[in-house]
This record gives C-alpha cells, sequence and structure tokens, in this order.
C-alpha cells in the first residue's frame, strides 16, 4: 500500500488523481469486524459482530446509541468512531432543544458527511477511519445510511460493512424484496443470518458450540425508541435464526476479502460480475 510521495499528505494527488490517504482510511474499514443494517415498513435493524481484542478482555461496543429515534454501528477504528458520535450526540441535542422536536435524519447525515469531508481536504488533519451504518427513524419513516470515511453516504434498503461483509451483502441481495413486508421478529433474524454468513470458515462449521464472537442487535421504528437488546434477546433471536437455516454463500479456505473483485474466467462457466452491493445499497427515490 505505500505510494512513497504521493501518500504522506491527505492533500497530495497522485498522477492518477487518488487521494491515498482517503484510500487507506476505507481500508480501516475493512479490518473491523461486520456489521449489518436493514429495514421493513416500521422498523429499522443494526447487527453487529463483535470480537474482544485478546482473550484477556471483552469485546468492543459496535453499536452506540444517539438519541432516541437514532443509533449508530461501526466498523474501523473505535477512537474515531467516539469521535463522530459525540459529534451527533450534541447536533441531537441542540436541535431537540430549540425546535423541541427529533432531528431530521436525513438532515443530520448530511451534516455528518460535511464535517467528514474536511478532514479530507486540510493538511493538518487526517480522514476519519470508520465507516458507518445509521439507523433512524423519522416521520418520513425508518432509515439506514451508510457513511464512508470519504464523507460519501449511502441512504441504503440494506447494507454490510466491515471484514468478510461480502458474504452478508450477498445473503441481503437474494432476500431483499422480502425485507419490507416482513415482521419485526422476521428482520431481526435476517439480519443475524446474515452476519452469520461473515464468520470464519472455522466458525461455521462448528455454530453449535460457544465462539468467541458474540452478536449485538439493536433496533428502531414506529413506537419503538432505539435499544440495544439484552443478552437473553439477542440468544433467543439466534436461535430463531439457527432454525430460519443457514446463511447463504458460506466462505470456503483460500478465499480472501476481495474474492467479489476477482476477473470471470472462461474455466468457470458460472462465474461472471459480482457485485451485489450495487443492488443492496442503491440510492432510494
Amino acid at each position: 500500500m505505500f505510494r512513497n510521495q504521493y501518500d504522506s499528505d491527505v492533500t497530495v494527488w497522485s498522477p492518477q488523481g487518488r487521494l491515498h490517504q482517503v484510500e487507506y482510511a476505507m481500508e480501516a474499514v475493512k479490518l473491523g469486524t461486520a456489521t449489518v443494517g436493514l429495514k421493513n415498513r416500521d422498523t429499522a435493524v443494526l447487527v453487529a459482530l463483535c470480537k474482544p481484542a485478546s482473550e484477556l478482555s471483552a469485546s468492543q461496543r459496535k453499536i452506540i446509541p444517539i438519541d432516541d429515534h437514532l443509533g449508530i454501528s461501526i466498523a474501523g477504528i473505535t477512537a474515531d468512531a467516539r469521535v463522530l458520535s459525540k459529534y451527533l450526540r450534541a447536533e441531537c441535542l441542540n436541535y431537540k432543544h430549540s425546535y423541541d422536536f427529533t432531528y431530521p435524519v436525513t438532515r443530520l447525515i448530511t451534516n455528518l458527511g460535511n464535517k467528514m469531508q474536511t478532514t479530507t481536504q486540510r493538511y493538518d488533519r487526517r480522514p476519519y477511519g470508520v465507516g458507518l451504518l445509521v439507523a433512524g427513524y423519522d416521520e418520513k419513516g425508518p432509515h439506514i445510511y451508510q457513511v464512508t470515511p470519504s464523507a460519501t453516504f449511502f441512504n441504503c434498503k440494506a447494507n454490510s460493512i466491515g471484514s468478510r461483509s461480502q458474504s452478508a451483502r450477498t445473503y441481503l441481495d437474494r432476500n431483499l424484496n422480502s425485507f419490507l413486508d416482513c415482521s419485526k421478529d422476521d428482520i431481526i433474524c435476517h439480519g443475524i443470518n446474515a452476519i452469520l454468513g461473515t464468520l470464519p470458515t472455522d466458525e461455521h462449521q462448528s455454530r453449535d458450540t460457544p465462539s468467541q464472537y458474540s452478536i449485538t442487535v439493536a433496533i428502531v421504528g414506529k413506537n419503538q425508541p432505539f435499544k440495544i437488546l439484552s443478552e437473553e434477546e439477542n440468544a433467543k433471536y439466534l436461535e430463531w435464526a439457527k432454525a430460519r437455516g443457514a446463511p447463504a454463500d458460506p466462505r470456503r479456505p483460500g478465499d480472501d476479502d476481495d474474492d467479489d473483485n476477482r476477473p470471470s474466467t472462461s474455466d468457470d462457466p458460472d462465474a461472471g460480475p459480482r457485485d451485489p452491493q450495487v443492488a443492496v445499497a442503491t440510492e432510494e427515490r
């Protein structure tokens, strides 16, 4: 990844017109454990995969509540996520104090994108090395937003970011048309099944045994303030999700995180363009 004189500063452009510091920040998102966001007509759900930094420590919190109608799930550098979550909380509190109403989700994400973009244009700052999935509910209904370190954001029907998130996006793409009519319990089970597809291969083979990974679920929706489910509720939904069936497209030994970018070959008749993220993370009109 070393680019010599073109990656020493965020304001230095390479001959190809790229900002390598921004690309490095986006690579940091791929190193974080996966998280999934999806929604139906009345509810938005975040599901995060948590892993402790070592056997002697507890897992870091991957889902952060912001306001009664909003919460985020992160993949990347946790310290940067705390800075952004503090900003979002302050914005929501100031808006509620001034207007006695919850901050519209779309406007809040636009302001967040403007804040993150300033770090890509100044030599004395660095891009935030964290990706966000934002789940919120306002008068326009439930929302799932993806925010990248490059300050671009997408209004998604469902999406997944983080390490090995391609398998989760494959599952979401295959079941996308059924999400709107799902019940709250069904949409949570879909999110858990999608996140199980991001587990390493050995975890797939021993899903009924205790694992170092843990799953956290949060919901927000109509008449439902943002809530992170308890461990007992998580265990109940995990059992229901397992009863629904195994996640789609389990990974095989030797697969890497960028297998969706491999060119197709004539020896593989089933090979073809693999980019389900385009279908999943399309901007709603």
